[in-house]
């Protein structure tokens, strides 16, 4: 029998609020808002798989042990401009490390952790990829990827370190120079970024605008608390769910990416038994999974309680209605409210937030023609087709909105073309790719390659430019097609990607690979022709069908489906598709 004495005491979480006055972040630099959120009781709370707290830390104790790795950087030969390469686990010694180095005047670069998708072998090279691109000094990473982070770290030729050991360095005293406001912060990689990287550099006056600007429009209370599984080298997760809970002051509740992979509910406990918990944020496919995981016989009243969650954020993928009605019909029961629902739009390019829906408006849509869309009048003889588009909301404050045509001429409202904005939060620069960074700033403006249109000064998002697909002339937009197979029994959202390829007799058609769970030759067949039917009815044209393995869709580090991906690992023969019978 356990001796009652011997039983350590029950971790405390960081506090909702206390008495130092909250700042929505209006600091100059970000060790600023570090050295601010210090002086408050609020910090970084993480938990296990099973959503029992682990670790509390707060912002005072991130404080000193990130000049402690500052000191310990310095005293490493890493000096100012430096790269500083941080393999993301949401932990507090990537924390510390992140903030240390920023102390230190190098710039931290996230990069992502192993994925099921590639193997050890692929993660190497997708590392390897990134730290050519960032060109770091040293990469650190958690003990458990030892062998990985060794590998890719010596095929770079940097430093390779486990953080563990890193913290074990002696951290002798030396003067820390405060960053100026227009110093580069850190290097970002956006989340497709791993076979042609193009590393986002944010300053410090870019960072703290963006984080002030996103708070405001998302109303950020003085007792706020937020909870979040998003992985820490994507920007909606590093910037959203970390840097701006230090320059707001705000407590936070993590659980690690990979466990919210396994036990999705574990996120909507965590913010039924925290008290207080307010806001937090998912792309689509995160609500999608809770949905499609709670039985129709659940009493959810029982298990959750989702009544306090005023701003349930979406972004960082394509925000589909009827999934956010599916989530507000799985969970209305346990007092979730539809009008909590907060679309926004964003990029790394712009630090993070371009726009924000204003607080409990909720999931506004509009129906668009599917002609509209696609930019040409089609064929007036068939019935019209339409997509429902998300209101993303209106600019932060600061940041500038314009929809673009041809020579650049600005559009006027429900005119779609090409999404440009411009304010203090757009990135300094592509990393030492000067080419690429012309190409999408022009004259402070940043081209986001995304397409969409203005209403009433909000802002809907039609598709990404680079995805359409463009056959005979017409526009077709791959989330069309995907949607429309998704509406056939038994697939899940992800389960498709669709983009163009060229057929043997040299013409370009759409080609469309679906994740696969029959396993009865004939009903593949089967499933192959209405797949192929229903892609006909919305191109008007046959289309390359091909059935493939449950789970072989790459994502990117957000989890959102990458189609460009997708396309060149099948065309590489690296995604082989199941044999289809063909009738005598």
């Amino acid at each position: 029998m356990t001796d009652a004495a011997s039983t350590p005491p029950a971790l405390i979480p960081t506090p909702n609020d206390c008495p130092l006055p909250r700042r929505r972040s209006d600091f100059t630099t970000f060790t600023e808002a570090v050295d601010y959120a210090a002086r408050s009781e609020k910090g970084l709370n993480f938990h296990d798989m099973r959503g029992t707290l682990e670790r509390v830390y707060p912002y005072s104790e991130m404080r000193e042990d990130s000049l402690a790795m500052a000191r310990r950087l310095i005293a490493s030969g890493i000096g100012k401009g430096d790269r500083v390469a941080l393999i993301a686990e949401t932990c507090a010694e990537f924390a510390a490390l992140f903030c240390g180095a920023v102390y230190a005047g190098a710039w931290p670069v996230p990069l992502p952790l192993p994925t099921g998708f590639g193997g050890k072998e692929g993660y190497i090279d997708q590392l390897a990829v990134q730290l050519d691109s960032s060109d770091p000094v040293i990469l650190i990473y958690p003990s458990e990827i030892a062998e990985m982070g060794a590998a890719a770290a010596e095929r770079q030729g940097c430093e390779g370190i486990d953080w563990h050991s890193f913290a074990e360095r002696d951290a002798p005293d030396c003067e820390l120079t405060p960053p100026e406001p227009d110093d580069i912060c850190y290097l970002q990689y956006s989340s497709g970024s791993t076979r042609f990287p193009t590393g986002v550099a944010v300053t410090h006056r870019a960072l703290v605008d963006n984080l002030a600007g996103h708070a405001i429009s998302m109303d950020i209370h003085e007792n706020d608390r937020v909870v979040s599984w998003l992985p820490w080298y994507h920007d909606m997760g590093l910037v959203g769910c970390f840097l701006s809970v230090v320059a707001n002051q705000v407590s936070i509740d993590y659980l690690k990416t990979e466990h919210f992979a396994r036990r999705p509910l574990a996120w909507l406990d965590l913010i039924s038994r925290n008290e207080g918990t307010t806001l937090s944020y998912s792309p689509t496919f995160g609500y999608d999974i809770c949905a499609r995981r709670i039985s129709s016989q659940t009493h959810v009243g029982d298990r959750f309680d989702l009544s306090r969650w005023r701003t349930a954020g979406n972004g960082a993928d394509m925000i589909r209605p009827d999934v956010m009605q599916n989530f507000v019909n799985a969970f209305s029961g346990a007092g979730f409210s539809a009008d909590a629902f907060t679309p926004s739009y964003g990029l790394a390019e712009a630090t993070l937030a371009v726009t924000v829906m204003p607080p409990r408006e909720g999931i506004r849509i509009e129906l668009v023609e599917e002609e509209r869309l696609s930019g040409t009048r089609g064929d007036l003889s068939r019935p019209a087709r339409y997509r429902a588009i998300v209101n993303c909301g209106k600019p932060i404050p600061g940041m500038e909105v314009e929809i673009r045509g041809e020579n650049d001429a600005i559009k006027a409202d429900h005119q779609i073309g090409k999404v440009w904005c411009r304010g203090t939060s757009v990135m300094h620069s592509y990393f030492r790719n000067q080419e690429a960074t012309d190409e999408c700033l022009v004259g402070g403006w940043l081209d986001t390659g995304d397409m969409g249109y203005m209403a009433d000064g909000y802002l809907f998002i039609v598709g990404r430019a680079k995805d359409m697909i463009i056959i005979n002339g017409k526009n077709h937009w791959p989330q069309d097609i995907e949607w429309a197979v998704e509406q056939l029994p038994g697939f899940n959202h992800g389960d498709i990607a669709a983009f163009s390829v060229e057929t043997d007799n040299g013409e370009e058609a759409p080609a469309v690979l679906v994740h696969c769970r029959v396993s009865d030759p004939e009903e593949r067949t089967k499933l192959h022709e209405q797949i192929r039917d229903k892609v006909r009815s919305i191109t008007g044209m046959n289309c390359v069908v091909e059935l493939v393995p449950p789970r072989t869709l790459p994502r990117t580090s957000s989890g959102k489906l990458s189609r460009a991906k997708a396309k060149r690992l099948y065309l590489s023969g690296e995604i082989q598709p199941f044999e289809i019978l063909v009738a005598a």
